[in-house]
């Protein structure tokens, strides 16, 4: 689940045409990452509040894209699962404030390496669990219920549930749907492609991944861009190391996503990840001169989203889920490693 540096509530500008539409909703999860000054801001390029919502989303409807899916729309959300009492809950449950990405590294002693590798074990069970759920005719919000039952049965607690108010245990985004997408009672279809993105916090740890699955007969346009962007997780791991830089990250997925003419989302990163949800560092999956080297038993996110077209994100008025402005399609996969001395350690492999 992808982090957020900075999270105070702030008012936005967007416009549709030459209407300029004033929003104060605490758009806490959609930010730019400053370059110059390592910040995250939180920028739209269009909210769906009320009047976009009228002017943009109902005229586009029953929009068919490439000639074969409809537009992604919102289903209903069904109401929040409870978690029993004996489950160790992360401090930010029911606070509906997101804490954002924590300053400072993480750097785990032997005992905080084994509690990393347990949580990132779960989570990448329940992830392949999950996929094997995805079939046309399933809603995501029965996905959701699996997982979060999973979660709970195995003694550990779904991290996004309560996060800054989000209101289900799993990240569904279908197609369109860069990330965050709430499960709701749309049923997959064939020839969907969805992100799973899976977060537990287990033993006061979190593990954090995600993967793209194909839902009955993807095609190969899909095929192809849900391949590339396993690639260019499966290559920003594989030049990580103690001293390595951070930016080496970025330059590695960029390369490959221009070489398949693929554009790359910045507007969402990597991040530390283990006691705290979101910490330092901040990965960016695109080129960048930012400083910063890796550091021994360090623990972070990689998750690159690539899309087929524009890689300008849209934020619907659920103020979570976000999608290409060109509804074009956009994958992505998550892993958390660990640093080590001989490169780096997947903790969300099965």
């Amino acid at each position: 689940m992808a982090g957020v540096k900075s999270l105070q509530p702030r008012l936005i500008s967007s416009f549709l045409g030459n209407n300029s539409i004033r929003s104060t909703q605490p758009l806490i999860h959609l930010f730019r990452f400053d370059l110059g000054r390592r910040h995250v801001s939180m920028q739209l390029s269009r909210t769906f509040s009320g009047l976009t919502n009228l002017l943009f989303n109902r005229r586009n409807e029953d929009e068919v894209i490439d000639g074969k899916r409809k537009r992604l729309r919102p289903g209903n959300v069904s109401p929040r699962r409870p978690v029993p009492d004996h489950i160790t809950k992360p401090p930010y449950v029911d606070s509906f404030k997101a804490p954002g990405i924590s300053s400072g590294l993480e750097v785990h002693d032997k005992k905080g390496i084994e509690c990393m590798r347990a949580s990132g074990k779960l989570a990448a069970r329940v992830r392949e669990y999950a996929g094997t759920l995805v079939k046309p005719g399933v809603t995501t919000d029965e996905i959701d219920e699996a997982v979060h039952n999973m979660i709970i049965e195995n003694g550990a607690y779904p991290s996004p549930l309560g996060y800054g108010g989000f209101p289900k245990s799993v990240c569904t985004s279908v197609n369109e749907c860069i990330c965050h997408g709430i499960p709701d009672s749309r049923p997959l279809e064939d020839g969907d492609i969805i992100n799973i993105d899976v977060t537990v916090y287990l033993n006061g740890y979190h593990g954090d991944t995600s993967a793209t699955f194909f839902c009955g007969n993807v095609d190969e346009k899909a095929k192809k861009l849900v391949e590339v962007t396993k690639e260019s997780l499966d290559k920003a791991i594989s030049i990580c190391g103690p001293g390595v830089e951070y930016k080496k990250i970025g330059k590695i997925i960029h390369d490959l996503a221009d070489k398949h003419r693929y554009g790359v989302v910045r507007q969402f990163v990597g991040h530390g990840v283990g006691s705290v949800f979101h910490a330092d560092p901040v990965v960016l999956h695109f080129r960048n001169n930012e400083a910063g080297r890796m550091v021994l038993n360090q623990t972070f996110t990689i998750e690159p989203m690539l899309t087929i077209g524009s890689r300008n994100p849209i934020m619907w008025d659920d103020n979570w889920t976000v999608v290409t402005e060109d509804a074009s399609l956009s994958a992505q996969f998550e892993h958390t490693i660990l640093i080590t001395k001989d490169g780096a350690e997947i903790l969300t492999n099965c």
